[in-house]
């Protein structure tokens, strides 16, 4: 464990100064290419270069969080947590109002926020768990280590590559699309937030399980997880159909007809498609827990496959509706190699037992 958390110190401190230097040499172009429109030009780069100096905030801030996590301090990380939403909306009214900083203040609100509650959040880790207190020789030999935590961040990172695509899309339709369609992905990580927390409860449950050899209780989990995570999307979905309108206007001050389009075309085809999130949230973790990291990596590669291919291959025949279709279509594909795996798995290893007895 203390070779675990070395190495994600590591890789925090790396990636920060990566991204860091890679994205902030290269912001205009980025927003070329992702065809900002002019309009909104100024204020995006402004935003986005706030955020990637402070990278190494939100990279730092998950870091713990998770660390914490896993070590069974779920109240910490949550805590800290709701202190950085409410630290963070302070701090835009006194950025933006008083100090007459825009955008950039509100990004700027973000950065500050997160990093705080980091290091909040570290000074209490290492004050409880002994195992945090790293000692020089954690950071020795961590080769394997290293490319155990690389498989796993890129497959995590996977989504975002993929909307990279999709945002470029969305910004050569103009500035309605953009506000239309930001309003609604901000609705939809409502569910992404759900299924997330469904993946750590599964994970850790299924990685005991696979340590004591308990297969019966791996179905058992896996079949209530699949339960619960689907009932709450089913909750999630009729709720943000029905009140889709409403969720545009938190975002935004006057939508207009075009906005409600676009951000009801997005939010119509892809709720429906939580169902299949959830799959692809319990079937992926499970595996990965059973010590399965080949399956799952391939599962982000097709989604990201999937994802460029609807965005860039049918935008220019059906348009916005290619950004919509992108993502039900990624989920699809994944579950389509991991459930067959699963089911594989636990036929495998189940029989394996039997004959053991």
């Amino acid at each position: 464990m203390r070779r675990s958390v070395a190495v994600s110190i590591i890789l925090c401190v790396f990636f920060s100064l990566v991204i860091m230097a890679i994205c902030c040499g290269l912001a205009h172009q980025i927003l070329y290419w992702q065809k900002t429109p002019e309009k909104i030009y100024d204020m995006a780069y402004d935003y986005m270069f706030a955020v990637l100096l402070g990278t190494g905030a939100t990279i730092f801030y998950n870091m713990i969080s998770n660390i914490l996590r896993a070590l069974g301090d779920s109240r910490t990380p949550l805590v800290f947590l709701v202190f950085s939403s409410l630290l963070n909306i302070v701090l835009d009214v006194v950025f933006i109002v008083p100090f007459k900083m825009g955008v950039a203040g509100a990004a700027w609100a973000t950065v500050l926020s997160q990093l705080l509650s980091a290091i909040l959040c570290t000074v209490i880790g290492v004050r409880k768990f002994l195992i945090l207190r790293l000692k020089k020789e954690d950071f020795q030999n961590l080769g394997s280590v290293i490319k155990t935590h690389m498989s796993m961040g890129f497959q995590m990172s996977v989504m975002c590559i993929g909307q990279l695509a999709m945002q470029a899309v969305v910004n050569s339709l103009g500035t309605a699309a953009v506000a239309g369609y930001t309003a609604a992905s901000k609705a939809d990580q409502l569910s992404v937030l759900v299924n997330n927390a469904m993946m750590t409860a599964i994970s850790n449950y299924v990685a005991q399980n696979f340590g004591a050899g308990r297969w019966d209780r791996i179905r058992q989990g896996v079949r209530a997880c699949l339960i619960q995570t689907e009932a709450f999307n089913l909750i999630m979905c009729i709720g943000i159909l029905l009140l889709r309108h409403p969720i545009v206007r938190m975002f935004l001050s006057d939508p207009t007809k075009e906005i409600y389009h676009y951000s009801d075309m997005y939010l119509t085809i892809v709720a429906p498609f939580y169902f299949v999130l959830g799959l692809l949230a319990v079937y992926r973790t499970s595996i990965q827990s059973m010590q399965n990291g080949k399956a799952p990596f391939a599962a982000c590669m097709i989604e990201l496959v999937m994802r460029i291919a609807a965005t860039v291959g049918l935008s220019g025949i059906i348009g916005y509706t290619s950004v919509c279709i992108a993502s039900p279509m990624a989920w699809i594909g994944a579950c389509a190699l991991l459930i067959p795996v699963y089911y594989k798995m636990m036929k495998g290893n189940c029989a394996a037992l039997l004959r053991m007895e």
